[in-house]
């Protein structure tokens, strides 16, 4: 009798044991958790990235290949079809191959012009500060804002007829057969700017 009444003790103690390490036992999960989720980083943002296109409007028309999709050298009819819109001017006078045309919106012809040689499209100029030339130069400046902006690469020689001015130009080397040439007055201040093939980026009368 002592013998059963000792062994239903020993096991009474043995499941009461069993029960205890069961409840202190750890879950696998519990016991090897997750690592922590880090917040979210955000890439490294470049410059290149965050940087904007200027749109496609007047300001970003000009080349040293021609003005939006006019390309220099093409002739006075597709010029006239690329543009897509209307032009006004007059025909060469007399004696000339050599006219101008301008898009219908300006008011002053002389302040935007595309000057037509020959029958090809040969230069256009700008004399209104609401248009950059390529590079960023506009009307307004003065010459040594222009130079800063050029690296120093607009080659300078003095205006044939406005005394004190000077012409600042560089030539698209690589890009096109055409140069960049800008006027100043004699206070040093950028009056016009053009676009052109050679000879007639250097004609300083224009057509006349």
């Amino acid at each position: 009798m002592m013998r059963t009444l000792s062994l239903a003790v020993a096991l009474a103690v043995s499941i009461a044991a069993c029960k205890q390490d069961a409840a202190t036992e750890v879950p696998a999960a519990a016991a090897d958790p997750a690592p922590a989720m880090s917040p979210t980083t955000e890439p490294a943002v470049t410059p290149e990235a965050t940087a904007t296109t200027a749109p496609a409007d007047a300001t970003a028309q000009a080349s040293f290949t021609g003005y939006g999709d006019m390309k220099l050298g093409s002739t006075v009819e597709e010029a006239k079809l690329a543009w897509g819109g209307e032009l006004k001017g007059n025909a060469p006078v007399e004696g000339s191959t050599c006219y101008y045309l301008s898009p219908k919106w300006v008011d002053k012809p002389s302040d935007f012009g595309f000057m037509m040689e020959e029958g090809k499209f040969v230069r256009y100029e700008i004399r209104t500060d609401k248009e950059a030339a390529p590079g960023g130069g506009k009307v307004g400046m003065t010459a040594d804002a222009l130079q800063a902006l050029y690296n120093n690469t607009l080659q300078s020689a003095p205006h044939k007829y406005v005394e004190g001015g000077k012409t600042l130009s560089v030539a698209a080397s690589g890009v096109a057969p055409s140069k960049l040439v800008f006027e100043t007055d004699a206070a040093g201040k950028v009056t016009s700017w053009r676009v052109g093939l050679t000879p007639q980026v250097d004609y300083v009368e224009g057509c006349f």
